[in-house]
């Protein structure tokens, strides 16, 4: 399964259109400055979420994920959303999303189809915190806009359910045209079956034929770059005794030379340093949530020269000092 996301480069430019300083939101969110000029965005489920509740504070509009999501452009729909366009309805549009979305994310789409209504939902696999609404917003506008451009009509879902309370269903329902329902078992917006069925007039059966095999051969190659981040990642961890780990140990390690490592990592969209600060992020989390180590023993088995250098990393990486967040998250009390 594929650990990280492939943040679309569109976003930056949504976020210009509306007048939110992307500098800004990366800067909060703790993510690189250069992220969205980088040939591909790979983010972690964390990170993603970071950077959803970065736009959301820094924006401060309670519908900024709706707008985002509007999309009318057939120029600026991913290749995987233009495939789905060329199927036969929304049904079939949601289900091809549903393969392919492995290519991209380590997500779920989740689909039900029954005589009244159709229901999509999104599952974050890797998640360890509640997704951001900003987030949620988005996938609901965004799967609107798919339905109302396939279809060739100003189609509006039936309603749209969310887990958290929501202080602005009012704009909500009036944005989406639909019934909003809080305090759901689950975030999904649903379509009437008659919607959903109706046929696409952007179906293309020969762009189609022509699309699926790049998908398929994506899938095989992202598949294969996310398990050698991965065995980086484990060799990276396994040298995280009492120092951090350079560039030339990991790749001796892996038999190859320093250049080499670097390649195929920037290859795979990412960078040594990405890698060590995940490989860290990783350990950290477990560490604090799993064992009685104190703060200092967790930062020296972490190659941090001090617990103060910890200190600020982790606060970086969950927007909480380390001891605030063991509170809240360990499984196993000291004995």
């Amino acid at each position: 399964m594929l650990k990280h996301f492939r943040v679309p480069g569109r976003l930056a430019v949504k976020l210009e259109e509306l007048e939110i300083p992307v500098s800004t939101v990366l800067r909060k969110a703790g993510l690189p400055r250069d992220l969205f000029k980088q040939t591909r965005i790979l983010v972690s489920t964390s990170e993603l979420f970071a950077l959803w509740r970065a736009i959301d504070s820094v924006s401060a509009d309670p519908l900024v994920g709706l707008k985002l999501g509007v999309e009318t452009k057939t120029e600026r729909f991913h290749p995987m959303a233009i495939a789905a366009l060329s199927t036969e309805n929304l049904v079939a549009a949601s289900e091809h999303m549903a393969r392919y979305k492995k290519l991209t994310a380590p997500e779920e789409i989740i689909v039900e189809l029954n005589k009244e209504e159709f229901v999509v939902g999104f599952r974050w696999l890797l998640a360890v915190e509640t997704e951001p609404w900003t987030l949620t917003d988005y996938c609901f506008s965004w799967m609107r806009s798919l339905a109302r451009h396939g279809s060739g009509i100003s189609l509006n879902p039936l309603r749209v359910e969310y887990v958290q309370q929501r202080p602005n269903v009012r704009l909500i329902e009036r944005s989406l045209g639909c019934e909003v329902v809080v305090g759901a078992p689950r975030n999904v917006i649903v379509f009437r079956s008659s919607d959903a069925t109706r046929p696409f007039v952007t179906r293309n059966a020969e762009l189609l034929d022509l699309l699926a095999p790049q998908f398929e051969e994506q899938l095989r190659q992202y598949t294969e770059e996310d398990g050698f981040l991965e065995q980086v990642r484990r060799t990276i961890q396994d040298k995280l005794t009492g120092h951090r780990p350079s560039i030339k140990s990991v790749s001796e390690a892996l038999h190859m030379g320093p250049r080499t490592l670097q390649r195929r990592l920037q290859d795979s969209g990412s960078n040594f340093q990405r890698v060590l600060d995940e490989a860290r992020h990783q350990m950290a989390r477990y560490y604090l949530s799993n064992s009685a180590l104190e703060l200092n023993e967790a930062a020296y088995l972490l190659g941090f020269e001090d617990p103060n250098s910890f200190g600020r990393a982790f606060r970086n990486w969950e927007g909480v000092p380390p001891g605030d967040w063991r509170e809240t998250h360990r499984t196993m009390k000291p004995m």
